[in-house]
């Protein structure tokens, strides 16, 4: 099950990487009429990470 742990990993990371940069570059991002904040970001970056490295770790047998 190593693998479904990596790829999961990989998508969550990637994930990460996309909202730190939007947050950094302070892109703007809207869904309908609702303009999402900035800050938003932050916080999925940090949980998007977390998630990563949850899986990498779980794939390693550590968690």
């Amino acid at each position: 099950m190593p693998r479904y742990e990596h790829v999961s990993g990989l998508l969550f990371s990637l994930i990460a990487l996309a909202q730190l940069s939007r947050a950094l570059l302070r892109l703007p991002a809207q869904v309908g009429a609702f303009t999402i904040p900035v800050w938003f970001s932050f916080l999925a970056f940090a949980v998007t990470a977390g998630l990563a490295i949850w899986a990498f770790r779980t794939a390693k047998g550590v968690a």
